[in-house]
């Protein structure tokens, strides 16, 4: 199966076309029941130079910096501290399925104060909830920082962001989450994205090998009957993981990034037969200032006096007339030929819907 994908952005068209025969399994559905548990907690970030918080300012770091020190047996007295090194920051993870206690997982750290920037500072142990506010990883360790910047004189340079850093295996896990693949004697594949010509491909490609198991639920779910001994689940679902599942074609969709100018179509897209104009409305104005200035005998003053040019200029357009059930490369060649800006797209595909020639779903994002 050829697929054409179409890029028109920033002025320039792009076709990107590959061949594709067939997808595996793993790679278009998931199983119902097995994901990863978010989890977020609130620690201190330690040994910055000099571009932590302001703790005037942030008044809940020199609080939970207090309560620390307290749990450490450090009694501090009741007082603005004007600390420069210590930050608060959320700390982030994704808890994978089957994941076990002992086994590491990345945290992303971020700040939450005023702090400047996060290199070099260790993230104290901080615990990592999740939805049901019970503690599943702890995190701690030295932040990996990807920007950098540099300040002198009153200047300053950046290059990426510095309040946000990783630490790679930085939260150890400390609770498992029970995860079931089979429910109720059946395993559930659940598709990307709804297509009832793709889900009916997955169940064919099951039965071809394990004639019988396997059902549609709906255009997105796909039934598939366990195994009777649950030892041997696991490698049922390795052996299916790999079945080669030919996609059904997608529907034919325009995309169009209003912020961007971008507009993407797949190889699906059609028109009708349609007569597309296209001009251009330019408004210049020309603005020269001059100085009137009176005899010396006059008894007048000196007076600025401004004088502006107005010009209206409209271009005209070439009328292109496009065929009936023109392929996509049809179409990128039309519209190419029009001379049309990313801006100009957005209004011309637009129209081409609004008048029933657009053979394809019009989606704005």
């Amino acid at each position: 199966m050829l697929r054409r994908l179409c890029a028109l952005a920033l002025g320039a068209t792009v076709l990107v076309s590959g061949t594709v025969d067939a997808e595996r399994l793993q790679d278009l559905a998931n199983l119902q029941g097995v994901r990863g548990n978010q989890l977020v907690g609130y620690g201190l970030v330690v040994g910055l130079d000099g571009t932590g918080d302001q703790v005037t300012q942030t008044p809940f770091t020199q609080q939970s910096l207090i309560n620390m020190l307290s749990r450490l047996g450090v009694t501090v007295p009741a007082s603005n501290m004007q600390l420069k090194n210590v930050a608060a920051a959320m700390v982030t993870a994704t808890l994978p399925a089957f994941a076990r206690p002992g086994q590491g997982i990345d945290v992303v750290v971020s700040a939450m104060g005023n702090a400047k920037s996060l290199r070099g500072g260790t993230l104290l142990m901080t615990p990592l909830k999740g939805a049901d506010n019970q503690v599943y990883a702890i995190a701690q360790g030295n932040i990996l920082i990807g920007g950098a910047g540099a300040s002198a004189a009153g200047s300053s340079v950046q290059v990426n962001t510095l309040n946000g850093g990783r630490i790679n295996d930085g939260a150890t896990v400390e609770r498992a989450v029970p995860t079931s693949i089979a429910q109720d004697g059946n395993i559930y594949f659940e598709l990307h994205h709804t297509n009832f010509g793709t889900a009916e491909n997955v169940a064919a490609a099951i039965n071809r090998r394990y004639p019988g198991s396997a059902s549609l639920v709906d255009g997105r779910v796909v039934r598939v009957r366990a195994p009777a001994d649950p030892s041997q689940t696991p490698v049922f679902v390795a052996s299916l993981e790999d079945l080669e599942i030919t996609r059904a074609p997608a529907r034919a969709r325009v995309v169009i990034n209003a912020r961007t100018g971008s507009v993407v179509m797949n190889q699906n897209v059609t028109i009708d037969e349609v007569a597309v104009a296209h001009g251009n409305l330019s408004v210049s104005i020309n603005q020269q200032n001059a100085v009137s200035q009176p005899n010396a005998l006059a008894g007048g003053q000196t007076t600025p006096v401004q004088n502006a040019s107005i010009q209206v200029s409209q271009g005209t357009g070439p009328i292109r007339r496009l065929n009936s059930s023109a392929n996509l490369a049809d179409v990128v060649r039309a519209l190419n030929t029009l001379g049309a800006t990313p801006q100009d797209l957005l209004a011309i595909l637009q129209a081409m819907k609004a008048a029933g020639a657009l053979r394809a779903d019009l989606e704005i994002i």
